[in-house]
């Protein structure tokens, strides 16, 4: 009985109200005692500071502040949306027997390259941002459902995946450009004028850590995350029809429509090539990705529209939908037991609205930049302080270039003194930021990925909780976090170069 009490209090849901509820009295308290600092940023060319004080939740003006946007910034809350959005397309490719037909013939395979290709698929769905989670929690759960694994082990296993994989990355995504032009900035402000930043600047060293990310972590998962999940996962079988000629027909059509959309992303001229292209845009990457951008702007729209797509043609092929009431019903099936995602995605909407008017992310994290401006040392003993510092920024500055746009300004000519090249000061960046994001409870995919997990529990003695996942996932976190820093320290001591014509030390 006491366990089970032990349990409620320690939800989700409890934990990250607690934390918006401490957050409120140290705004209060950092409010009083008038903590501030200079946020130092890059614009127009020139380093502009401001004064950035702590504002205090628990004020009048504080409070008109949360009942004024608390329903509004719910509303607006864009995981949840594009969430929505993607789950469309799961589910009816779930509904038609789509993922069935591809996915369960995998059962055959050993399950630690199962648990590669896993780790593999997240780090590669790094290229298009943070949308890999959108698309990848689902799915990984659906998969491993079929594989008669239980979904809970393959959607911890991708979220390791995705997060510490946006530290290094098989490819390089927009994000990467965007942190690149401020990297440029701040180098060529104040050290070198004449410093470029390339997306192959660290394409070396990249490569090399996804793929033993991969590796190691395989290993590190099937000694210690397989063990806690050894019970066969059991779940309640549809009737599916597995059809050939389903399968061969959906296949054309996917690449058909996959040549459909990259015509029409092609920057040629020729009739309707290049329409979902920014076209006021220089760069192909910005062409592709701006705000500005069909493309970019719809992307998850697109994957939708594609899943859709593929699994109402498998299905009516198949005859697994049979009917228009068929297919309606199908595109809500991912749906079930996922209300508890709602609740989740409101109590950190709540949260981040907190974080956002105290300004106490900025705060501090300006305090700590500040703070390790001041160091004299260097090498080695400057790199493992900066990993660390960038952690416990990401804790309340889960925005990567948020936090970039803090620290570049500072860190990069800071480490250019040290010796250290801009593309490598900003790897370590990545990397200590996927890190911080892996052990963040207010990552807002986190808490998607708590929700769920919920959706896949299906023993009552057992309830999902923050601390209960961590203790689960963070042996593995740790590890692949040391051996990241690891394959760090050991590439600036061998001075190997880090991309195509860039060393790791100037």
């Amino acid at each position: 009985m006491a366990k089970k009490k032990k349990d409620k209090i320690y939800g989700p849901v409890f934990i990250v109200l607690i934390v918006a509820l401490g957050i409120s009295f140290i705004s209060m308290f950092f409010s009083i005692f008038e903590i501030e600092s200079y946020k130092t940023v890059i614009a127009n060319g020139t380093l502009e500071s401001s004064l950035v004080s702590v504002k205090n939740i628990l004020s009048i003006d504080g409070f008109k502040y949360l009942f004024t946007n608390i329903i509004s910034s719910f509303k607006n809350f864009e995981p949840l949306v594009l969430l929505i959005i993607s789950l469309f397309g799961i589910s009816i490719c779930e509904r038609s027997g789509l993922f069935y037909a591809i996915f369960a013939p995998l059962k055959k395979v050993k399950f630690n390259f199962i648990i590669f290709l896993t780790l593999i698929a997240g780090i590669a769905s790094t290229i298009i941002g943070e949308y890999s989670y959108i698309f990848l929690l689902p799915l990984i759960g659906a998969i491993y459902k079929y594989l008669e694994k239980n979904p809970i082990l393959g959607i911890m296993i991708v979220f390791i995946g995705i997060t510490l994989g946006f530290g290094t990355g098989l490819m390089f995504n927009y994000n990467d450009h965007l942190l690149g032009l401020l990297t440029q900035a701040s180098a060529s402000l104040d050290i070198d004028d004449n410093y470029k930043y390339s997306l192959l600047t660290d394409v070396y060293i990249r490569l090399f850590s996804s793929l033993a990310l991969a590796y190691f972590g395989t290993m590190i998962i099937e000694k210690l995350l397989v063990p806690k999940f050894t019970k066969k996962y059991v779940y309640e079988e549809e009737e599916l029809i597995v059809s050939k000629k389903a399968k061969r027909v959906t296949l054309y059509s996917f690449l058909g429509i996959i040549l459909v959309i990259l015509y029409m992303i092609l920057p040629i001229k020729l009739p309707l090539a290049g329409i979902l292209l920014d076209n006021s845009q220089t760069r192909y990457i910005e062409m592709l990705f701006s705000n500005g951008s069909p493309f970019g702007s719809g992307l998850v729209f697109i994957i939708t529209l594609i899943l859709i797509s593929c699994g109402y043609i498998y299905g009516k092929i198949s005859k697994n939908i049979k009917s228009g009431h068929d297919f309606s019903v199908g595109l809500a099936k991912s749906f079930e037991n996922l209300g508890f995602l709602f609740v989740l995605m409101f109590s950190i909407s709540i949260v981040t609205l907190v974080i956002k008017y105290t300004n106490i992310g900025v705060v501090v994290g300006a305090k700590l930049i500040e703070f390790m401006g001041q160091f004299q040392f260097s090498g080695i003993p400057l790199i493992i302080t900066f990993i660390l510092f960038v952690i416990l920024m990401s804790l309340l500055i889960p925005d990567t270039y948020a936090k970039w746009q803090l620290i570049s300004p500072t860190m990069i000519p800071l480490f250019m003194q040290s010796n250290i090249t801009p593309g490598f000061t900003q790897f370590i960046f990545k990397v200590a930021d996927g890190i911080g994001k892996c052990i963040n409870p207010l990552f807002v995919y986190f808490i998607i990925m708590l929700a769920f997990l919920e959706k896949y529990q299906i023993s009552d003695k057992k309830q999902i909780s923050v601390f209960g996942t961590y203790k689960m996932m963070l042996p593995t976190i740790i590890l692949l976090s040391l051996i990241s820093i690891l394959i760090i320290v050991l590439w600036y001591l061998i001075g190997l170069p880090i991309g195509v014509g860039i060393s790791s030390t100037l």
